[in-house]
C-alpha cells in the first residue's frame, strides 16, 4: 500500500493523484460487533469518484493495489456528459478489466442530477435521500443488475481479486452498495454511516465544482445550503436508509436475498472473504 505522508488524508484513504475519494472499504475502523477481535479485509475493495483524471503514477499506485478489475455504476448519459469537451473521459489501464455496470444505463443520476429529480434533496430533512437511496437499490436489484454482479465477483472464490467500484462522485450508488457490503458482514450502524460520511472529506478536492454545477439551475437560485445538503454525506441520509429497508424487508440480509442481489449461500461466502482477524491489520 501506497506510503502516507503528512499531507495526505489518514487511512482509510489512499492517496491516488487524479482520483478523489479513493478508500479502502476494511480494515479496523470497521469492527464486527457480534464477533469480537474480527474486521473487514483490507485491500479487497475500493471505492473512489470517477477515474477519468488519475495519472500515470495514479494508474502505477492501483496496479501496485492489485486492482483487477474497475466496476462502473455510471449511466451512458453521465459518461456522454463527463467526456463532453475531453474533461472527463473514460480511463481505461492494462492489468485492470473496466465492467460496464450501470444502475441506470440510459439516465443521468450524477449527484447533480439526482438533486434535479428529488427536490427535496436541499430540504433539511432526509426525505428526498430517503427515496433516492430506495430508488437506487431497486434500480441496482434489476436492469443490468450492477450490485448482484460484483457481490458475485467478491463471492466467485475464496481469494477474489481486488476491486475499485465508482460512480460519479463515488458518493450515492457506489455509497449504497457498501452500506450493503458492510452490514451484511456485521458491522453495526453506527461504522457504516460514519464510512458513507468519509465522502466528505473524500470529496472535498470536487467541492466547488459540485456545487458551481448545482447553483446554475433556477431551482437552486440562491440556495447555497440546499445545494451543499445535496453534495453532502450527511450520515443521517445513510441511516434512514437502513431504517428503511429493516422497516420494509425485516433485515438487510433479506432485503439482498428478496431483491436477487445475493443468495443465503453467497452471503456466506462473503462473510468468509471479508471477515479476518484484526491481527492481520494490526500494523
Amino acid at each position: 500500500m501506497a506510503a502516507s505522508t503528512s499531507e495526505e488524508l489518514p487511512f482509510p484513504f489512499i492517496n491516488v493523484p487524479g482520483l478523489p475519494n479513493f478508500r479502502d472499504l476494511g480494515g479496523v475502523p470497521y469492527p464486527i460487533p457480534t464477533q469480537p477481535g474480527k474486521t473487514i479485509k483490507r485491500g479487497l475493495i475500493f471505492r473512489s469518484s470517477e477515474p477519468s483524471k488519475v495519472t500515470t503514477d495514479g494508474i502505477q499506485q492501483l496496479r501496485d493495489l492489485g486492482i483487477k478489475k474497475v466496476y462502473d455504476l455510471r449511466s451512458l448519459d453521465e459518461i456522454k456528459k463527463d467526456a463532453e469537451g475531453g474533461e472527463r473521459q473514460v480511463k481505461e489501464w492494462e492489468g485492470a478489466e473496466r465492467v460496464f455496470v450501470p444502475v441506470w444505463r440510459d439516465q443521468d443520476f450524477s449527484p447533480g442530477a439526482l438533486a434535479l429529480r428529488f427536490k427535496q434533496y436541499s430540504d433539511e430533512s432526509e426525505r428526498g435521500f430517503l427515496e433516492a437511496y430506495k430508488n437506487i437499490l431497486l434500480a441496482a436489484s434489476s436492469n443490468d443488475k450492477p450490485y448482484e454482479k460484483i457481490l458475485a465477483h467478491l463471492t466467485s472464490s475464496d481469494d477474489p481479486a481486488p476491486i475499485l467500484m465508482h460512480c460519479t462522485a463515488g458518493k450515492d450508488r457506489t455509497g449504497v452498495l457498501c452500506a450493503l457490503i458492510l452490514s451484511l458482514c456485521g458491522v453495526d450502524d453506527e461504522a457504516v454511516v460514519a464510512e458513507y460520511h468519509l465522502t466528505d472529506t473524500g470529496l472535498k478536492s470536487r467541492h466547488q465544482e459540485l456545487m458551481d454545477f448545482l447553483m446554475r439551475d433556477p431551482s437552486l437560485a440562491g440556495n447555497r445550503a440546499g445545494a451543499w445538503r445535496m453534495i453532502s454525506a450527511n450520515p443521517r441520509n445513510m441511516q434512514v436508509h437502513l431504517n428503511w429497508i429493516r422497516e420494509n424487508y425485516g433485515s438487510v440480509e433479506k432485503c439482498v436475498v428478496d431483491l436477487g442481489i445475493i443468495t443465503t449461500e453467497g452471503i456466506a461466502q462473503l462473510k468468509r472473504n471479508l471477515i479476518v482477524d484484526e491481527t492481520t491489520h494490526s500494523s
